[in-house]
């Protein structure tokens, strides 16, 4: 049970001057710090924090709504992080209620869990639907070239970028996909008699490029931008497939990635996610989708 003093601590929303908190939160649970992505989220999506009396954060979160702004078509939760010395204490129950509560019942919630975070979210009503695979490691170009065209996405493709990622994802992603360009090293796009047919950024985090979001008419499109991003680039990949793609699966890891971890993709108040999973083979990051 939490102690009285913790429970009485408010949650509050969090902005790009609670980033280094963020990052010290990161590394305090054993994970990078990660202040690229973190200030991305906190730029595209809503931040929850509760703040530690001695200093700091108590636990943090970010959800990223995507569609309407007054009535988001669904709310991505990620970087869900208890500090550890009040780990095991209701603290991270009590912040991801919080969410729940103004998220509302209207607004569909997912998130990617890790086995020790599975519980909690079964315990708050979200159901498994589905599992990522996290693959890393220097890449390493086998067989004949792709006959698929790839280049790098100009202002110009912007639009058609917008579209397509729409209907592949389901929801309005405008406000995250438009900070890529300034986000990523690597936006590329696979061209089709002058149609764009999918798209796929690698940025920065740590000592790895993560290539995500991964969005391809088919696995072979997906296999020739996934293979472009590499070859311009010397740092190891990194990605989470989801695993209903077992030929990317199999084709990355005879090329040098190996399997890392699972997390499964929970729900809640929507069976499945919206769009066209067919064509969705990597999220821009688990932590948004």
């Amino acid at each position: 049970m939490p102690t009285p003093s913790l429970a009485a601590l408010p949650v509050r929303r969090l902005t790009h001057r609670d980033l280094t908190a963020c990052a010290d939160l990161s590394e305090d649970r054993g994970w990078p710090r990660e202040e690229r992505k973190w200030g991305l989220l906190l730029s595209a999506g809503q931040g929850y924090g509760i703040d530690d009396p001695a200093g700091g954060l108590v636990a943090a979160c970010v959800v990223t709504a995507y569609g309407p702004s007054d009535r988001p078509a669904l709310g991505a939760v990620g970087m869900v992080l208890v500090a550890e010395r009040h780990a095991r204490q209701g603290v991270g129950r009590r912040l991801m209620r919080h969410i729940v509560s103004t998220m509302g019942p209207t607004t569909p919630l997912t998130l990617h869990a890790t086995p020790n975070g599975r519980p909690l979210y079964e315990e708050l009503g979200f159901k498994v639907t589905g599992r990522a695979e996290m693959v890393c490691g220097h890449f390493s170009p086998d067989g004949p070239p792709s006959d698929i065209v790839t280049r790098p996405a100009t202002a110009e493709d912007l639009p058609s970028i917008l579209r397509l990622d729409e209907e592949v994802f389901g929801a309005d992603r405008t406000h995250m996909i438009t900070r890529l360009p300034a986000f990523a090293d690597q936006l590329r796009i696979a061209e089709d008699n002058g149609r764009i047919i999918g798209y796929a950024a690698a940025w920065p985090n740590m000592a790895t490029h993560v290539v995500g979001p991964l969005i391809a008419r088919d696995t072979e499109t997906a296999k020739a931008l996934l293979a472009s991003l590499a070859a311009r680039t010397d740092r190891p990949l990194r990605t989470d497939i989801d695993v209903r793609h077992e030929e990317l699966l199999a084709w990355v890891k005879a090329r040098g990635l190996e399997s890392v971890a699972f997390n499964a993709v929970m729900n809640l108040g929507i069976a499945d996610l919206p769009g066209d999973w067919s064509r969705r083979f990597a999220p821009l990051t688990v932590a948004a989708g």
